[in-house]
């Protein structure tokens, strides 16, 4: 599918984290505009620190699929640390934002186990200086989450993006 938002969960089967439903709209993503999503995850594991993420994000340029680097970490990154990156974007002991904590979602390590689930929720995509390579386009993402080399979920994502 070209074009189209679209996601899988490409973890083994044992995973203990698994992406249950994901919609966003509109499609494709307009920057700046608005997005809803609406999203349900499950988790058999309390996801702790630390929580390394690695990203690999291609571009479609025609019928090739570029893999795109990690610059100003945008890009095919890896995180080693997702505790550390939300607690500098989110001090602990401040209360999480909307709607995260209207629905209980939680924006810190350690992530408990259980079933998390967001209702369709609008958020604001401001009119970020995005770098040249990351605007227009069709985008594949890959994200495996793991911590201390065991696995926990892994997601691929195919969305579109529209900047004004």
């Amino acid at each position: 599918q070209v074009g189209g938002f679209a996601w899988e969960n490409c973890g083994d089967k044992t995973d203990p984290v698994v992406l249950q439903s994901l919609s966003v709209a509109p499609d494709p993503i307009s920057i700046p505009g608005s997005l809803r999503v609406s999203a349900a995850v499950s988790s058999g594991k309390t996801m702790a620190s630390p929580l390394k993420a690695v990203l690999v994000v291609e571009k479609a340029l025609g019928d090739l699929w570029i893999q795109l680097p990690c610059i100003d970490q945008l890009g095919s990154c890896t995180y080693n640390d997702v505790c550390t990156i939300l607690d500098n974007l989110i001090p602990p002991g401040t209360t999480c934002p909307e709607p995260l904590l209207t629905y209980g979602i939680p924006c810190h390590c350690p992530f408990k186990a259980g079933s998390y689930s967001l209702p369709a929720s609008d958020f604001v995509l401001p009119d970020v200086e995005l770098p040249a390579w990351m605007t227009n386009g069709n985008y594949r993402v890959r994200v495996a989450a793991s911590s201390g080399g065991q696995e926990l979920g892994c997601v691929k994502l195919a969305f579109s993006l529209q900047s004004q």
